[in-house]
């Protein structure tokens, strides 16, 4: 089985992200953000998913599995255990648990799947509890990956 890869855009250009992915030869890419657009160029929701599709690379938003408003204010704030909390309790709404048991199937055919948020790293961000949570149940390897930053 392949990992169970994830990444974030943080600090990083679209194409960079988009050869980052293409070197793991990610197949499906899960957008795992609440609300799926960005001030940051290409990476809003039908921006994004037409520069993956360019790339052979499939797109899935799952909203359900975003950090809900108040969990992404305590983000910014740098409050990381307020972050945990809420997130916490809102992974456990039947919502969250439908689309985590729908990632968990694609995770089991044996894809190759990655999990994109923002944030650059993944200790500060809730994709990380979402890819512990699919490892747990299947035992699939977790791989962060990382593009340069802007500049670099």
């Amino acid at each position: 089985m392949p990992p169970l890869f994830t990444i974030g855009y943080e600090k990083a250009a679209l194409r960079d992200v988009l050869q980052t992915l293409k070197r793991a030869k990610v197949e499906l890419l899960v957008d795992t953000r609440a609300v799926a657009a960005s001030r940051r160029a290409g990476f809003s929701k039908k921006m994004l998913a037409a520069s993956l599709q360019e790339q052979g690379i499939e797109y899935l938003h799952l909203q359900k599995l975003g950090t809900p408003a108040e969990g992404r204010e305590a983000a910014r704030a740098g409050d990381l255990k307020k972050l945990w909390r809420i997130y916490g309790k809102h992974i456990k709404t039947p919502e969250a648990q439908a689309q985590l048991g729908d990632l968990e199937s694609l995770v089991r055919e044996g894809r190759r799947v990655c999990l994109l948020c923002y944030e650059r790293n993944p200790d500060e961000c809730h994709r990380s509890r979402i890819a512990e949570l699919i490892q747990e149940s299947t035992g699939q390897k977790i791989e962060n990956l990382f593009t340069s930053p802007l500049g670099i």
